[in-house]
């Protein structure tokens, strides 16, 4: 008995993936839930586990093939003693294998001939909708590797709005190194341009004096850590900060649908992670609901998801504001750009030391620049200013806090 693998669902409005890695190869033998390959989406790493266990015949979608939610991915020939794939079988002579493309009516042909023929490539072909390949097979029959050479020449035909590359003088171009975009990082370019096309977008700055923050941390850290199990680190100080001044501000939680402003009674934060692959943005939901210890705790499992690749499309979707700590890297100041459809996010900075005057004193303190990138389409600058105001308030004096002023 032969069982189908095809491409799982995605998640919301994601329509298609890229194969990146076959782990297996025709004739190999498969265990029920051993992975087969990894599908590559627009944010996240897809397994595709094996449904049985038994021999997996058919490789129908070669790696980097973009295919669609429900594609056909592979076929396994199921049981322990399942037969090796139909690839290493003799081939059958010239006129019983014309024969044999005549008469065959599908996959499901069980008469001796190579898998890589009429049968297969008929099948690509109905599912990509192609009607016109050459053969290269005998007698000028269409293989299945002249319909995946088709897909290949069809998917990599550049954008007609793509703008040509300027000349590049020869001895420059044999130091050049070209690689294809992964699909994460055409996701993020695109939805980037997206934002600055779309969004009215401003940025307002101010700074924090991060004096008090940093001292409550190093007198509870340890306790902290030996009570919840987690360490005790800012963001959980910045997303509170963040949640309270949005309970005052409410448009900056807000989106804009079509004519009407949609105004968020929770806050999901979004918190920006940088990986190998590029930048994703896990979301901790009903973060206002949360104490400093299940903040910690959400961002030390999110981040470490996101390292490994294993987000998924559910937890990277919903989010009503942004966090990014571009300070990890070294930022000193920077704009960052809004994640659509929300109106506002915050970039945290570099702590440094600094001399400020107090009091018409000029003393030394730990000091961050914030910054607040918002759609001035739905938020207005006093909004934007009384929001960072209240931010680094919260933040100067984290007793504001406890009694919500």
């Amino acid at each position: 008995m032969t069982t189908e693998v095809r491409v799982p669902t995605l998640g919301e409005s994601v329509t298609e993936a890229t194969i990146a890695t076959w782990f297996k190869k025709p004739g190999d033998a498969v265990a029920v839930d051993e992975m087969l390959c990894e599908l590559e989406t627009d944010k996240v790493t897809v397994e595709v586990p094996s449904p049985v266990a038994g021999t997996l015949s058919e490789i129908v979608a070669a790696e980097g093939e973009t295919v669609g939610v429900d594609a056909l991915l592979a076929q396994i020939a199921e049981g322990d003693s399942a037969p090796a794939p139909k690839k290493e079988e003799p081939k059958a002579d010239s006129k019983s294998d014309a024969g044999i493309t005549q008469t065959s009516a599908g996959p499901e042909d069980t008469k001796p001939r190579d898998p890589e023929d009429a049968p297969s490539a008929k099948k690509l072909m109905s599912e990509n909708d192609l009607t016109d390949v050459k053969g290269t097979g005998k007698d000028g029959r269409v293989m299945k590797e002249d319909v995946l050479k088709a897909l290949t020449a069809k998917s990599d035909a550049p954008a007609p709005a793509s703008a040509p590359r300027a000349p590049v003088a020869a001895s420059d171009e044999a130091r050049e190194e070209r690689v294809k975009m992964t699909r994460l990082r055409q996701t993020i370019a695109k939805r980037l341009k997206d934002s600055q096309n779309t969004a009215a977008m401003l940025t307002t700055y101010n700074e924090v004096d991060m004096t008090e923050v940093m001292a409550l941390r190093d007198a509870y850290k340890d306790l902290f850590a030996k009570k919840h199990g987690v360490k005790l680190g800012f963001m959980s100080f910045f997303t509170k900060a963040c949640i309270h001044a949005l309970n005052e501000v409410p448009e900056v939680n807000a989106e804009i649908d079509g004519t009407d402003v949609v105004y968020k009674s929770y806050v999901h934060m979004g918190i920006a992670a940088g990986t190998p692959t590029g930048l994703v943005v896990p979301v901790i939901r009903d973060a206002d609901q949360m104490s400093f210890a299940d903040i910690e705790k959400a961002i030390a499992a999110m981040g470490a998801k996101a390292r490994d690749g294993k987000l998924s499309m559910a937890e990277m979707q919903g989010g009503t504001f942004t966090i990014s700590n571009g300070g990890v890297y070294g930022s000193l100041m920077s704009s960052p750009i809004l994640n659509p459809p929300q109106s506002g996010i915050l970039g945290m900075h570099k702590i440094q030391d600094r001399p400020m005057a107090i009091n018409g004193q000029v003393v030394i303190r730990p000091m961050m620049y914030l910054a607040l990138s918002y759609d001035h389409r739905i938020v207005d600058g006093k909004g934007a200013v009384t929001f960072l105001v209240r931010v680094k308030e919260a933040l100067e004096d984290p007793r504001r806090l406890l009694m919500d002023l």
